[in-house]
């Protein structure tokens, strides 16, 4: 599933292991602590119920409306960020919903100028390149960085913002450098953030707050993506709060650093469906305090 989500980054343009966890403990972490307060915002990335949309958009997004979703991250698809609709028609439907789309992951190199109006338009917040992919020289990365700046100029001027969301191949040693260090350190905080695929820092078996820790107030979203190992070794998501993330501990110590938003993603779904993970995935998020 998470090859696929790389091949479909690729071709639609959008160019976008037994771990020894930092802060990994049994599953189903959620008894270790006791919530004070209740659970502010949180999201969706869409990726995760992509089938259920492209078979019913409406009914889908009603659904995760029901669940206790109050925002959405989308993704540049065939039918582009808003499913076939008018971006002003889409926010009427979240607006109906009782819901927001906050973000959407986007192809930054085409028609840029554009997507950034409607997103401004409609009062999301981020515009954000999912993906990358492995690089030959750590000089592609620092032209990454480059690029990053102007799609920020961009989406400054509609006044929104731009982030970069990672994958694991951004935090393993290229020419004798961290890609990410390269990229976070050649962009300028004031166009552009970052969010934190939690997953993929732990796969790269580094510690998320460390990085939360070093790079304070720049990586302001987040997916909050569980991780279990798989019959063969290897590693995938799960429903959350039965992997070996403490999702409860990382997200309240993250608020501290700059930490905004919260959103779900999920890839696979061994013994359940999206749509039944998605709801899974709500009740485990409404029981933290972020």
């Amino acid at each position: 599933m998470i090859k696929n989500r790389r091949d479909f980054l690729k071709t639609a343009g959008l160019a976008a292991a037994g771990l020894s966890l930092p802060f990994g403990s049994k599953a189903g972490l959620l008894n270790s602590f006791a919530p004070a307060k209740k659970a502010g915002a949180f999201g969706i990335q869409l990726w995760t119920v992509k089938e259920n949309l492209a078979a019913d958009t409406k009914g889908t997004l009603a659904s995760l409306a029901k669940y206790g979703y109050n925002q959405i991250e989308s993704f540049e698809g065939p039918k582009g960020m808003f499913w076939g609709m008018k971006h002003t028609e889409f926010k009427k439907y979240m607006d109906d919903l009782g819901m927001k789309i906050v973000s959407s992951h986007a192809n930054n190199t085409v028609d840029f100028e554009r997507k950034a109006a409607e997103a401004a338009a409609i009062g999301m917040k981020y515009l954000i390149c999912p993906y990358k992919g492995p690089q030959k020289s750590i000089d592609d990365f620092k032209k990454f960085a480059d690029e990053f700046n102007k799609a920020g100029e961009i989406c400054k001027k509609n006044g929104i913002r731009f982030a970069y969301h990672n994958h694991d191949y951004s935090f393993k040693e290229l020419d004798g450098k961290i890609p990410q260090v390269v990229m976070m350190e050649g962009t300028d905080p004031a166009l552009v953030d970052y969010e934190m695929d939690i997953y993929w820092v732990v796969a790269a078996k580094e510690d998320p707050m460390k990085w939360f820790k070093q790079y304070p107030n720049r990586f302001r979203l987040c997916h909050v993506k569980d991780q279990t190992k798989t019959a063969n070794g290897g590693i995938e998501s799960c429903n959350l709060g039965t992997g070996s993330i403490n999702y409860g501990k990382l997200l309240a110590e993250a608020k501290k650093y700059g930490l905004q938003y919260h959103i779900v993603e999920q890839e696979a779904f061994t013994g359940s469906t999206p749509l039944k993970s998605a709801e899974i995935d709500a009740a485990y998020m409404k029981k933290l305090v972020i």
